[in-house]
């Protein structure tokens, strides 16, 4: 396991990198460290602007050899945003590593943990808006194939339909609490009345019976969500909603 210093030796070196690197012409950091809301678990998130002219994707096969050779790293993965790389990084002491390689004209900030190490980033853009609505239409799909699920007796994939109804349930509450509801990261701060039904509805067993019981309680759980987010919606949901649940 990673200690603090680790981390923070592991940055500051990343960051001398950056600032030698002559495609490199800007860094900065976000996530827990640009919100100062850092803890022993946090992983080192680090976007890194290109020259102008540079491909992106050079400089990051280079960067990423360096990790190999010289910091340990084990694997990695690439995801996409527009024509932004990030690339996440598994150490083998555990450290999560995640990279950006932005083109020059697009580094920015696009949320509000956002902390320029060097370099002059473009105006800055709000993060795209929650849709609920998206949201719950993701619910009522999940919970469709949970029902199909169950009765072909494929009881692992229903467990996971129902999970992800769940987490869409869980989406939905932070966005209506003012809450972060990415990947689960503030989940935990919602009320006892919103994570209590949640918890008794989770199945605890894969048996017809049991993912039955906990289909009609997500289902009773969704339907009061979407209430307090859309009444009308709601009460059009409501007869398809009853169907799923039988």
């Amino acid at each position: 396991m990673f200690t603090v210093s680790d981390r923070e030796r592991l940055r500051e070196e990343l960051i001398d990198t950056a600032r030698k690197d002559e495609e490199v012409i800007g860094a900065a950091l976000v996530g827990s460290a640009a919100t100062g809301r850092e803890d022993a678990w946090s992983d080192i998130d680090l976007m890194l602007q290109t020259r102008d002219g540079t491909d992106p994707g050079a400089v990051a096969e280079r960067w990423t050899a360096d990790f190999y050779t010289r910091h340990g790293a084990v694997h990695h993965l690439d995801v996409y945003a527009g024509e932004v790389l990030y690339r996440v990084f598994l150490l083998e002491s555990s450290l999560q590593v995640d990279v950006s390689f932005w083109p020059h004209d697009q580094f920015r900030g696009t949320e509000p943990g956002f902390k320029v190490v060097f370099g002059t980033p473009n105006p800055p853009t709000e993060p795209k808006a929650p849709d609920p609505v998206q949201m719950i239409g993701m619910g009522w799909l999940y919970a469709l194939h949970a029902r199909s699920a169950v009765a072909r007796e494929r009881h692992w994939q229903a467990t996971i339909m129902l999970d992800h109804l769940r987490d869409e349930l869980l989406a939905l509450a932070c966005v209506r609490h003012g809450l972060n509801h990415r990947h689960g990261r503030e989940a935990d701060r919602l009320p006892p009345e919103v994570l209590d039904p949640l918890h008794r509805a989770r199945a605890v067993s894969i048996d017809s019976q049991e993912l039955i019981r906990s289909k009609r309680a997500l289902l009773d759980c969704f339907a009061a969500e979407v209430a307090l987010h859309d009444q009308a919606l709601a009460d059009r949901l409501q007869p398809a909603l009853n169907q799923l649940a039988n």
